[in-house]
């Protein structure tokens, strides 16, 4: 199957997205109760996210720099993350897109969705049925190389069993935004979607906030008000009560709006229903420590003095070619 052909697939695939309605679609529903973070309002936002991304002039932009004529396909194995719905979709886009082979190990948190779309990927261009296999138990042996995403204990696992694989391998990361006061209410708001969206479970989403020293956090505050919804969500309110609790029990000084708990903490991964925040006074020294701590973050919202900074709102709107942890993937699978 030579690149075009797979990348006419793909984008009927994008309108496949398009045309789907995910209210009252029974694979759809069934990952909801299988998965209750799996909302059909943030199934939603997946499906059209994908549907604006898998375009032709989206494709061929992306794909323009690389060199994709193959003569022997790879195989390669995907373990995929499960945190917010399709989140492993796009290594298998890029596995298949370099026309190499692919054994997709799904996250127990989403089974049912990537073979949703698998499935509807071989309706459209039944040569990808030689190019995938779906492995329900343990890993076959016979594999060239592997992406995996999971936990940092998660890693140190795969480090070892992959040890003689060529592989990319993906710890945890979190999102931060840099504030410098001068934000507007629109601004502010957008950010509520950086760190709103999907619950907070991706690692695109923001979970720290970096303020001037003399920053009033009420503006903040008032400006992702419109977010209380979360307390909607049983497992969302579950968690911001009970880190609430634990804040109040050990006397930990923090700041409430009903919805979310603010601290101040150095720390960069916030808990579930919680937010960091961390003053400074210096956006050099800033920029500096963001830099040292670059390992950890997925990407930085906000003030664009930072390298690499995301708009506010865009950060969980991440274009094709915006890697996971920095790691060029198509690059990865063209030097195996």
């Amino acid at each position: 199957m030579n690149i075009q052909k797979r990348k006419d697939a793909f984008v009927q695939l994008g309108l496949f997205f398009s045309k789907i309605t995910v209210s009252g679609h029974s694979d759809f529903e069934n990952a909801y109760q299988f998965n209750n973070w799996f909302t059909i309002e943030n199934i939603s936002k997946a499906t059209e996210a994908w549907s604006l991304l898998l375009t032709k002039s989206n494709l061929d932009k992306w794909l323009s720099s690389y060199n994709l004529q193959q003569s022997e396909p790879k195989t390669v194995a995907i373990i995929m993350a499960g945190n917010i719905p399709l989140v492993g979709f796009h290594d298998l886009l890029c596995v298949l897109i370099t026309g190499n082979k692919s054994i997709i190990k799904f996250s127990e948190d989403d089974k049912i969705l990537p073979k949703l779309v698998i499935d509807e990927l071989i309706k459209i261009e039944p040569e990808f049925a030689n190019y995938i296999i779906i492995s329900d138990e343990r890993l076959p042996k016979d594999f060239d190389a592997v992406i995996a995403t999971g936990s940092n204990n998660t890693n140190r696992y795969f480090e070892y069993y992959f040890r003689n694989k060529a592989a990319l391998l993906r710890k945890n990361r979190t999102s931060v935004a840099v504030l410098t006061g001068t934000e507007s209410s629109d601004d502010l708001q957008k950010l509520g979607e950086d760190i709103f969206t999907y619950f907070g479970l991706g690692c695109r989403n923001v979970s720290k906030i970096y303020v001037p020293e003399s920053y009033d956090l009420a503006t903040f505050f008032e400006s992702i008000e419109h977010h209380s919804s979360v307390l909607e969500h049983h497992k969302y309110t579950n968690n911001y009560n009970y880190h609430k609790a634990i804040f109040l029990l050990n006397l930990a000084p923090h700041l409430d709006n009903n919805f979310i708990v603010v601290k101040e903490d150095e720390s960069l991964a916030s808990p579930l229903g919680t937010l960091f925040y961390e003053r400074y006074s210096s956006l050099d020294l800033l920029n500096e420590k963001l830099k040292s701590r670059s390992e950890e973050i997925q990407c930085v919202v906000g003030y664009s003095g930072i390298n690499g900074a995301v708009n506010f709102g865009k950060a969980q709107s991440p274009e094709l070619w915006d890697y996971a942890d920095g790691v060029d993937t198509i690059d990865f699978l063209n030097n195996l």
